[in-house]
This record gives structure tokens, C-alpha cells and sequence, in this order.
């Protein structure tokens, strides 16, 4: 079966990686698949020695020349399955199919990572009518998008996967040297986009709490974002310059996991957290809000702790706790690796991708 995947983000967060997961995790048990990505993107980057990768840049969602370029391709092509990852790249997939004839026209699917409302304008209405199958990353979502009057004969969840063996494989950074921090550094850690509903702005009020009782505890927060400058200036209000650093953008993301004694999640909203499944599989224990679908990752007590949105209060004793009581982080590292072996692996993502497809065009042929 082909299908035929489209991303046009040009940043790097974990729903490209998704996507790349899905492509060679379906080309790896016998699938074909076509990517297509925004030729100045770093999902474009990564793949561009493969080739069945084709450029798509649009100068907006509605560009009816970027969709006619892209139902040529269709046209040529032939997908079975058009799998679309970004809200853009489904515009311009709903108006390229409408170009084709009606024995030409593929299924379409969209993958749907966002604990967002679906826009209520026309348009948006339109491009979401023309989907064939949603795919959840969470149940959360799922039921955000059926009260969003999307018939739930369209909603089926499949939890995002990671490849878990190179997880395990990536080896620590050494942290304290590289950053100049006391060897007996407690290393908190934060893997997310410097942007609002990723909440670090309470992480960061949660350390000022933390220092005070735990005063070797060292927090990182890796990512970038439009509110570097804002976390920046709040850490230099604080006095916390030399306990919370920002380290901006890193390729070693998994190494720097690797080197945490704690991981954290303090999302305001969160589809899933495949940031958190990454520190599952490096067998690091977590600490996330109970946004959206992140109660579905972590089980509290388990293999973590669970703690309100928008509270650093709750948090920083959530980390206080877990600081202080080495063998239950060791535990919930423990029981986070199992969990995520059994549910959110890549190839059981793959597999329950591929059952998709095949339900879909078996039953609408």
C-alpha cells in the first residue's frame, strides 16, 4: 500500500519526528511512502539523501498554485493513502484532491498532536470535512475533536511511538563539567519549545521554591522559542542564574536526557508529550501536568508524579519529593521504561498506522 505523507514545518519538534518514525517504520516492514516536506525544514534536512522526498512550500494554506503542483504529483504518484501531519499541509492536500478525478482520489487521513480546538471559520470547517480518518495521538484529543462535531466514526487513537533501542543506546553527557555545575548536582531537567502552553515560566517559579529546601538542585531547559528573552529576564529576577540555565537548541537532546536525574513536563496543554516518553525510555522518572493527554503517559505514584496545570507551588514539591527519595526515582525510571516498551513503542505505532490504512480503504473502497 502507498501512501503519501506530508509535513510543511520547517522546525524540528516531535511531531516531525513522528512523522519520520512513520515513514521508515513503514518502509522497514514493506510499505512505500512518499514524503513530502518543506524544502527549508529540518524534516527536509534530515531526509534528503532519500529519494522519495519532494519539496513542498506554500505561501499560504489556501495557495491554489502549491495545490495544483501537489495534485499533479498525486496524479502521477497514485497514493492509496494521503497522510497529512500540519494543519497547512491538510489545506493544501483537501484542495489538490478536489483537482482529481474520482477514480484517482485517495484517502485521507490526519494526524492530529494538538489539545487544540479546531478553528470554526468556513474554511476550516471545509478542509476538516474532507478527511477521511483522524488519527488521535490521544484519547484526550479524541474527545476534544468529537465535541468539536467531528463524527466519531472518523476518531481512532494511536499513541505516538519512539524508537526505544536508541534511546537506550545514547549515551550521558557530562553535564556537570559542560556547564560548570557542582558534582553533586541534582539535574532537573526540560525538553520543550520556549512558547506559553509549554509552561515553563512555572518551572522556572517551581525552582526558586525547590533551591530553598533541595540547594544543590540544578534545572535545564532545552529548547528555543519566542520566549527565551522573557525565561531569561524571569531567572535573572529570581536570583537563579547559576540554578536554571536555558541552553537553547541541542542535536544531543537524548544524551542530555540521559544525564538528568529528573525529567519534567510543565505543559498548560500537551496533545501526548513524546518529550516524556523519551525520558520514559531512557529510564529517567517524570514529573508533568495533568494536561491533556499526559495523564494517559504517566501513571502517578508509578511512573511519576502527576501535578496541576499553571501550580508551581504543586510542582516544585512534586520535585522536592522526588529529589529527596533516590530509590522512588529509581523505581518510576524502572516502571517508565516497561510502560514504554508496551504502549508507546515506534513499530507498535507502525503497525496500528498500517491497520488504519487498510480499514479505511478496505471499508470505502
Amino acid at each position: 500500500m502507498l501512501s503519501l505523507h506530508i509535513d510543511t514545518a520547517r522546525t524540528w519538534r516531535g511531531g516531525q519526528n513522528q512523522v519520520m518514525l512513520t515513514v521508515l517504520g513503514l518502509r522497514a516492514i514493506g510499505c512505500k511512502t512518499v514524503l513530502l516536506a518543506h524544502p527549508q525544514g529540518e524534516l527536509f534536512r534530515r531526509m534528503k539523501s532519500d529519494k522519495d522526498l519532494f519539496p513542498i512550500a506554500a505561501r499560504s494554506e489556501g495557495d491554489l498554485f502549491a495545490a495544483w503542483k501537489l495534485s499533479n504529483l498525486l496524479q502521477n504518484v497514485k497514493p492509496a493513502i494521503v497522510h497529512v501531519h500540519d494543519a497547512h499541509g491538510l489545506a493544501l492536500a483537501a484542495i489538490a484532491i478536489r483537482f482529481l478525478r474520482a477514480d484517482l482520489k485517495p484517502k485521507l487521513i490526519v494526524s492530529r498532536r494538538v489539545d487544540f480546538h479546531l478553528r470554526n471559520n468556513i474554511f476550516s470547517r471545509w478542509k476538516y470535512r474532507q478527511v477521511d480518518q483522524f488519527i488521535c495521538a490521544s484519547s484526550f484529543i479524541r474527545t476534544l475533536l468529537a465535541s468539536n462535531e467531528v463524527p466519531k466514526n472518523k476518531l481512532i487513537v494511536i499513541y505516538e511511538g519512539i524508537d526505544i533501542e536508541k534511546n537506550q543506546k545514547a549515551g550521558p553527557v557530562d553535564i556537570h563539567k559542560e556547564f560548570g555545575v557542582p558534582e553533586d548536582s541534582l539535574i532537573v531537567g526540560n525538553v520543550a519549545a520556549l512558547v506559553p502552553h509549554k509552561g515553563q515560566r512555572y518551572l522556572v517559579d517551581a525552582a526558586a521554591n525547590v533551591i530553598r529546601q533541595v540547594p544543590n538542585a540544578r534545572f535545564f531547559i532545552l529548547g528555543e522559542g519566542t520566549l527565551a528573552i522573557d525565561l531569561q529576564n524571569q531567572i535573572n529576577r529570581l536570583g537563579l542564574e547559576n540554578h536554571v540555565f536555558l541552553t537553547g537548541f541541542r542535536t544531543d537532546v537524548l544524551s542530555m536526557i540521559k544525564s538528568f536525574d529528573l525529567f519534567i513536563m510543565s505543559s498548560t496543554t500537551e496533545g501526548l508529550g513524546t518529550s516524556a516518553l523519551d525520558a520514559m525510555a531512557c529510564e529517567k522518572p517524570v514529573i508533568a501536568t495533568r494536561a491533556g493527554g499526559l495523564s494517559e503517559v504517566i501513571v502517578h505514584g508509578q511512573s511519576g508524579l502527576l501535578v496541576p496545570i499553571k501550580n508551581a507551588e504543586a510542582l516544585a514539591n512534586g520535585i522536592i519529593e522526588m529529589l529527596n527519595n533516590e530509590s522512588f526515582r529509581t523505581s518510576c525510571g524502572l516502571q517508565g521504561l516497561q510502560r514504554a516498551k508496551t504502549k508507546f513503542s515506534a513499530p507498535r505505532m507502525v503497525d496500528e498506522t498500517l491497520t488504519a490504512y487498510k480499514n479505511l480503504v478496505d471499508t470505502n473502497p
